[in-house]
């Protein structure tokens, strides 16, 4: 599995009850630069009322359950039992982790992914309270940007990312960024983080130039 990513691949399946995997490898990819990260003014308010508590790593499995529901607009996912066991495994051995909101006791948002080198591959999101998920996303970029890491790969891009700067690149520019990534060390941050380093200009990431 960690040898496909690093190539570039990853794994989705047609349905919740399909127990194939099917590796995917789009001619054009979704990232979102870390050093060109936009948060709109009003989720700006959002992060200073500080509405929801983030945890990392604390519920996992119940993140993943999230991304997987089937909401309005979206009956299927292509989150089956295999790619929910192989993610679990890969958090418990340390490299993929959530990023959990949380409102009280009650986890209304978040997302998932894998850590390799300098990359982090967004796997997928819920929300379950509005921003919640918004929330989630800013708190990973700081984390990312504190950790050192050059690249997050979206996979593709939607119109919730394109707000945030989301681009779609070639697969020839994605395999030379990913490579570059990988090469690079970096860690996963696991106590809080200042939401800010966010919205922090200038810091010495890897760019990327669309053409």
């Amino acid at each position: 599995m960690l040898r496909a990513y690093s190539m570039g691949l990853f794994p989705m399946a047609r349905t919740r009850d399909d127990a194939k995997l099917y590796w995917i490898d789009p001619e054009d990819r979704g990232i979102l630069p870390l050093d060109r990260f936009h948060m709109p003014r009003s989720l700006k308010k959002v992060m200073k009322q500080g509405r929801f508590q983030i945890r990392v790593d604390t519920a996992f499995r119940a993140v993943m359950a999230g991304c997987a529901e089937a909401k309005k607009g979206r009956e299927e996912t292509w989150i089956n039992a295999p790619i929910v066991e192989l993610f679990c495994e890969l958090h418990d051995n340390g490299l993929a982790h959530s990023v959990e909101s949380w409102d009280g006791d009650r986890l209304v948002g978040g997302l998932y992914g894998l850590a390799l080198g300098g990359a982090f591959f967004g796997e997928s999101m819920f929300s379950r309270a509005t921003d919640a998920s918004k929330v989630a996303l800013v708190d990973l970029v700081a984390r990312l940007r504190l950790g050192g890491f050059r690249l997050l790969d979206t996979q593709f891009i939607t119109d919730h990312l394109l707000r945030f700067g989301a681009v779609e690149i070639p697969r020839s520019q994605y395999q030379v960024l990913l490579s570059e990534a990988l090469s690079h060390g970096a860690h996963f941050p696991m106590g809080q983080v200042d939401w800010r380093l966010a919205d922090t200009p200038g810091m010495p990431l890897a760019s990327v130039i669309v053409v």
